[in-house]
């Protein structure tokens, strides 16, 4: 156990305080709605309902959406896309998904590469896309799920108002989605961008996404 604990410990760590915000999320957004439903003269709800309310999906869906949106984006980018000094990109005239020999994938492949990485054709290069492929669904699956909770949250607001609701095209097309998303979007790309930029001249002693100390702002690629 505690060996597994040791080499599994960045994913637990990770696994950890997601659910200790998630919960806290559950908790506080609880808290904030049922004060405004307060505010606005209607009853309260209870945990449990909320947390499986449209309100509460569509605040959770739209972090989701973001967050793998950001780290697919990096991942396509940084095939292609190169900064000078910066640990998180390849060396200048690395750029493209690079021969066989370098991804050492069919016959280049050695005994301890996975199956789908020897056996070639169609199944080695869908493997060899896998993770944006992954990281691609879960995006549009979190979207969907956003803009169909939200649609909900919004009807309900509207007709708590004595308006009309609105269909599933006409939310897609409102300032309401489009905000929800643009706000969580911009905040992710100014965060990959800083860790671009900043990690070409500032260090962190013995992280894999910082150069070594000592490592010249020049040097592309290198990690700590």
């Amino acid at each position: 156990m505690r060996r597994f604990v040791r080499d599994n410990s960045l994913s637990l760590f990770f696994g950890l305080i997601f659910l200790l915000a998630l919960i806290g999320q559950g908790l506080t957004g609880h808290a904030d709605y049922n004060a405004q439903q307060v505010s606005d003269g209607l009853a309260t709800v209870s945990l449990g309902r909320y947390l499986t309310s449209s309100s509460f999906a569509v605040d959770v869906a739209e972090n989701w959406q973001s967050e793998y949106l950001q780290f697919l984006l990096y991942i396509l980018a940084t095939v292609w896309f190169l900064q000078r000094g910066s640990p998180e990109s390849k060396a200048p005239g690395e750029a493209g998904t690079e021969s066989d020999r370098e991804q050492k994938v069919g016959r280049y492949a050695d005994a301890a590469a996975p199956v789908a990485a020897r056996v070639g054709g169609l199944t080695t290069r869908v493997y060899g896309m896998s993770l944006t492929l992954v990281m691609g669904l879960i995006f549009v699956a979190s979207w969907f799920v956003q803009s169909l909770a939200g649609r909900v949250a919004y009807d309900e607001r509207q007709l708590a108002q004595l308006q009309a609701p609105i269909s599933w095209p006409q939310y897609l097309a409102s300032p309401e989605f489009w905000n929800r998303t643009l706000q969580n979007w911009q905040s992710e790309f100014l965060a990959v961008g800083s860790m671009v930029v900043l990690s070409i001249y500032l260090r962190q002693r013995g992280s894999p996404e910082s150069k070594p100390v000592g490592e010249a702002n020049t040097t592309t690629g290198a990690e700590g």
